[in-house]
């Protein structure tokens, strides 16, 4: 399985942009969908935001974030990025990258690899 590791969270004002990486090891990171979610205070689950096909020809978004966030890959560097704009108080999270084979899912159950997550916290 592929190993990830996020990074690029931080504390930014209500408005601003971050940018999350979450870089893969192990083999055929090509091989595998990726997505990001987040896990709020106080939340058991965690909720998908955005994944990405394996040749990054296809995506797909939460309502909660379309518009604001982009998921993209880079699979000869073994990356994947969130991009998020125009953060809210209610954006702050963990967040997390995964990888699964096959299609894109909202199902975090369905997702084998996890990273350790990334702290963002937006204030207002």
């Amino acid at each position: 399985q592929v190993q990830l590791a996020e990074s690029g969270g931080g504390l930014v004002q209500a408005g601003d942009s971050l940018r999350l990486s979450c870089a893969a090891s192990g083999r055929a990171f090509s091989a595998y969908t990726m997505a990001w979610f987040r896990q709020a205070p106080g939340q058991e689950r965690r909720e998908f935001l955005a994944g990405i096909s394996q040749s990054g020809s296809s995506t797909d978004y939460a309502d909660s974030v379309k518009g604001r966030f982009t998921i993209s890959r880079d699979n000869a560097k073994n990356t994947v990025v969130l991009q998020m704009n125009d953060l809210k108080p209610e954006d702050t999270a963990v967040y997390y990258c995964a990888a699964k084979r096959l299609p894109i899912s909202r199902n975090q159950g369905q997702y084998v690899s996890w990273g350790q997550g990334t702290q963002v916290t937006v204030s207002s």
